[in-house]
């Protein structure tokens, strides 16, 4: 019964680390996002970083650098190849941005959204947060938006130019990530709603729902 264990925990192994490479090759080649492997967890669950108190345990970059990101498949496999385990970061900015909420109030806005009818884009869930994918913006162009708003909670979070989200199924400190709203296709490129569509929704779900967190993925 051992060998027969084993051998399923292997193949489980060899499975997920699969799907890691895949969602990083889809991501670069499929959508062109640039990507790069996150620093990722000791087998105890810590941070491969060398912060004995990371508040973001595994999810963030450290070897290579964010700025390193890239779309080139063959540096693709090449990291994968080194650290299978290794969670997906999508760099941020220029082809694809981010804002994320607390759970509980994703899952008040996605409801309120398809009430009225508004399109949402891909949204990706951590066991604490949702993280809704949008338009590349300016940070000047956020700035103007959230200067408009009455108060803007410390809840609700950006992830603009310099920044990067995790992609599922990639696993982190935080717990998986998974897809609440997949992209419709492997091969095109997601449609993204512009942040001025969402913003104000999402201020207010993040005013009703404080988390009290300084961080998280």
């Amino acid at each position: 019964m051992r060998g027969v264990s084993t051998l399923v925990r292997n193949a489980k192994q060899r499975r997920s680390r699969a799907q890691l490479l895949n969602a990083a090759r889809v991501a670069a080649r499929g959508w062109g996002w640039p990507v790069a492997p996150a620093v990722g967890l000791t087998p105890e669950g810590g941070c491969r970083c060398p912060r004995h108190d990371c508040p973001v345990p595994g999810a963030h970059p450290y070897d290579p650098k964010l700025l390193a990101a890239t779309t080139d498949d063959r540096m693709i496999r090449w990291w994968w190849s080194r650290r299978p385990t290794a969670p997906v970061l999508v760099a941020t900015g220029a082809q694809v941005c981010a804002l994320s909420l607390p759970a509980a109030a994703g899952v008040r806005v996605l409801d309120y959204f398809d009430a009225l009818r508004v399109p949402t884009g891909p949204v990706i869930a951590t066991p604490t947060r949702y993280v809704l994918l949008v338009a590349p913006y300016s940070l000047p162009e956020l700035a103007e938006l959230l200067v408009a708003q009455e108060w803007v909670p410390s809840s609700l979070r950006y992830h603009g130019p310099g920044g990067f989200v995790v992609l599922p199924p990639s696993q982190t400190g935080a717990g998986a990530m998974r897809w609440i709203r997949r992209p419709l296709s492997a091969r095109q490129t997601p449609w993204l709603p512009s942040v001025s569509d969402l913003v104000e929704a999402l201020v207010a779900a993040s005013i009703a729902t404080p988390d009290g967190a300084t961080l998280a993925p």
